[in-house]
């Protein structure tokens, strides 16, 4: 998906008038390795490709992650705090939405349900679940009382931090291009 927006107006024989270019490449999502417009990997609802992409095994790097870090919390015995369930909400949540985004892209269900805005829903899952998660991984890091279970919890969760980071940094590639107006007469 690419869109283009001026970035300025641009007068006769000016300068650097710039347009910003988004390009989303979640890996999966519509035309994402299709080739040619009318060519298909297969017609069916499943996409057998989607597994096997960048964008699919981060997810599945993320839910594991999240998962371990879950578990290494729930099972310590002082997981009572306000922090760790703070934690605990953060964590099951962002691994139940990896899990529908997951679900979304290898069903193609982004095809049937054109009214949302797959690629903008999915940018703002993770721009908002990672900051609740670094947020969460802070807390709790800091009121882990070396307690070993608490502590592998925050670590896997900052590793989940990251590789939500590494996702909205290979998905969602802002670039800014300039170019000149000046036209020859």
């Amino acid at each position: 998906m690419q869109g283009r927006l001026p970035a300025g107006r641009a007068g006769a024989g000016s300068h650097g008038a710039g347009l910003v270019r988004t390009t989303c490449s979640s890996g999966g999502g519509p035309g994402a390795g299709a080739g040619p417009p009318g060519a298909r990997p297969s017609e069916g609802s499943l996409d057998p490709l989607y597994p096997r992409t960048y964008g699919a095994l981060l997810k599945v790097a993320q839910m594991v992650t999240l998962l371990i870090a879950f578990i290494c919390v729930q099972s310590s015995a002082w997981n009572r705090y306000s922090a760790y369930t703070y934690f605990e909400v953060v964590t099951i949540c962002n691994l139940i939405m990896i899990l529908v985004f997951y679900l979304v892209h290898l069903f193609r269900l982004y095809r049937v349900l054109t009214c949302i805005s797959w690629p903008l829903s999915e940018l703002l899952h993770y721009l908002i679940g990672t900051l609740l998660l670094l947020i969460a991984s802070i807390v709790a890091a800091s009121k882990s009382y070396n307690q070993s279970g608490l502590v592998a919890g925050a670590i896997f969760g900052f590793l989940a931090t990251f590789l939500c980071l590494a996702s909205i940094w290979l998905s969602y590639k802002i670039s800014c291009v300039t170019q000149s107006t000046d036209a020859a007469v």
